[in-house]
């Protein structure tokens, strides 16, 4: 009992040096820029391995530039597609994770359902039965995370998705809101999130779509890089999708309704 004791007291100031050394690092970001997040470097070597065994091209393009020169529309675009109540939330929206919570188990009763017809009405046919199945596209999952949320998953935190690392994205996002101002989380977002294969950052970003500096974004421009946030690789290569300018102008006329910060 003992060993087990003094195990657990390990694992407990295991635990806490950890949440010391984030609290270190995000204090440190009152002064320093950041000049690249967790999330960053997986992708940088993946790219770069990707490079070295296929004919992939290397590309890689990130820019650190001031709030100031960020396009007013362009933060205002991101709140309206991502998190109208940035300003003032606390890091973590709880209305939202619950909301999510909820869209999620009913869309996956509703898979289930689904699946569940059909092992009936295919129960003489195993094999079609299983065809069957794996056509059914697993259900949408709606995420609830806020901006602050975000930069904490990508800034700090590995890709794996478990219970445990969204307790750690929750205490690191209030970490944020507590340690650094509300323009400076949402200046270390814009820099740092990913806008396409190898694009990081609004300064990219506008180079690269739209050949002009994050300063000079229009309302529309900002809010087409705004709605490409939840899937950029996918909109990178589809920049002519319907989908895309209807959801921008969508944004444009909610933009009127948030203030950054």
């Amino acid at each position: 009992m003992k060993s087990i004791g003094r195990w657990l007291l390990w694992v407990l100031l295991a635990g806490v040096a950890l949440q010391l050394f984030f609290v270190g690092r995000i204090a440190l970001m009152l002064v320093i820029d950041p000049q690249s997040t967790a999330f960053m470097r997986s992708e940088a070597w993946r790219v770069a391995g990707e490079s070295l065994t296929t004919d992939k091209t290397w590309r890689w393009s990130s820019q650190w530039v001031d709030y100031d020169q960020i396009s007013p529309n362009l933060k205002r675009a991101v709140m309206a597609s991502e998190d109208a109540g940035f300003s003032d939330h606390g890091g973590v929206d709880w209305e939202a994770l619950e909301s999510a919570w909820q869209k999620n188990e009913k869309r996956q009763a509703q898979a289930d359902k689904r699946a569940e017809l059909i092992e009936k009405k295919l129960a003489n046919k195993p094999e079609a039965a299983q065809a069957a199945l794996k056509k059914i596209k697993p259900p949408k999952v709606v995420g609830g995370s806020t901006i602050t949320q975000q930069l904490a998953k990508n800034l700090l935190l590995s890709g794996e998705r478990h219970l445990l690392r969204k307790g750690q994205e929750l205490v690191l996002a209030l970490l944020l809101e507590a340690l650094l101002p509300k323009p400076r989380i949402l200046e270390i977002y814009l820099n740092s999130v990913e806008w396409g294969e190898g694009i990081f950052g609004a300064e990219a970003a506008a180079q690269r779509y739209f050949n002009k500096p994050a300063a000079k974004l229009s309302a529309y421009e900002a809010a087409r890089l705004a709605v490409m946030l939840p899937s950029p690789k996918f909109f990178e290569t589809r920049q002519g999708s319907p989908y895309l300018a209807r959801r921008a102008g969508t944004i444009v006329a909610r933009m009127g309704d948030v203030s950054p910060p």
